[in-house]
């Protein structure tokens, strides 16, 4: 009998989930994010429990033999295991693997293989592979101490700039009129107010904003989308000598902020390719199907 695999993307603003038996895909859904905070596994697993309930029911199953997990914000033990207890308790599937978002980027785009994926959604971190299985990580330290070139990062900076320019302490900028609009702020003051209270998930979602401001020919806009990409171009150039690699290294981008119809992607990628140890692909990454692939992994192995 064919083995029901569930593989799961959770990023912060955003979880993916797609159920599969025998390598066909039966079922996706998609919902809000569901990233893991200390101590708060709970909410996590209530937002991705309902997200595979609803890919479940599209696939025609009400349980899986095999569950794997990647959700930002699991880097660690503790939080991987909390979410996984937590997840557990849903009776979802026999079996339930919880590890990184960034870790099933690595198997969708190199399987086993070595290789480096810059990730840059709400936060953002590079995680590579070397020839002998071992992991490296840099950045993904969250928005408090990190995740530099990410969404909440581009986010902070154009409420930055629009400051300044309210200040005069910098030119005037078109991002001064699309922050008012899309926080809904009827002036200034309002969104001082706004930015008081607002989620990290909500600042980071300024920064597809950002990127259009920035297509359109802003020049601080597009100030702040270079050094987003110098950032995140960074993690994979500090990761490399951790890799002990021999050049090429192959390196994939990963990440809504890097999707394949996102400006930033392609910046990102002009400046890896700068860098003569690299290898870019500009092929998207299916994180969700690197999850399934570790289900299936993880099922063979039972």
């Amino acid at each position: 009998m064919p083995k029901t695999l569930i593989g799961a993307d959770v990023g912060g603003t955003k979880t993916a989930v797609a159920v599969s038996e025998d390598g066909k895909i039966l079922g996706r859904a998609d919902g809000p994010g569901g990233a893991v905070r200390p101590g708060r596994a709970l909410v996590a697993a209530t937002t991705i429990t309902e997200v595979v309930r609803r890919a479940m029911s599209a696939a025609g199953r009400l349980t899986a033999d095999v569950m794997v997990v990647g959700a930002a914000g699991a880097g660690r033990e503790p939080e991987r295991e909390e979410l996984r207890k937590a997840l557990r308790a849903e009776n979802i599937a026999s079996n339930v693997v919880v590890t990184t978002d960034i870790d099933i980027a690595l198997a969708a785009a190199f399987q086993d293989g070595p290789g480096i994926v810059v990730s840059a959604g709400t936060g953002s971190v590079a995680v590579g592979r070397d020839k002998a299985g071992r992991r490296h990580r840099i950045g993904g330290y969250g928005w408090q101490m990190g995740d530099e070139g990410s969404g909440y990062a581009i986010g902070r900076a154009a409420l930055g700039a629009v400051s300044r320019a309210v200040d005069a302490r910098s030119p005037k900028t078109a991002l001064s009129e699309r922050v008012l609009q899309v926080t809904r702020s009827g002036d200034f003051d309002s969104l001082v107010r706004w930015a008081a209270t607002a989620s990290p998930a909500e600042v980071a979602a300024l920064a597809p904003h950002v990127l259009s401001v920035a297509a359109d020919g802003d020049q601080l806009a597009r100030g702040i989308v270079d050094y987003a990409a110098r950032e995140l171009s960074q993690l994979a150039i500090c990761l490399l000598p951790k890799m002990e690699l021999t050049p090429p290294v192959p390196v994939a981008v990963t990440g809504g902020l890097l999707a394949p119809d996102q400006p930033l992607r392609k910046t990102l990628l002009a400046k890896l390719a700068e860098e003569p140890a690299f290898q870019t692909t500009d092929t998207p990454v299916d994180a969700v199907m690197g999850a399934l692939r570790l289900a299936a992994t993880a099922s063979n192995s039972a």
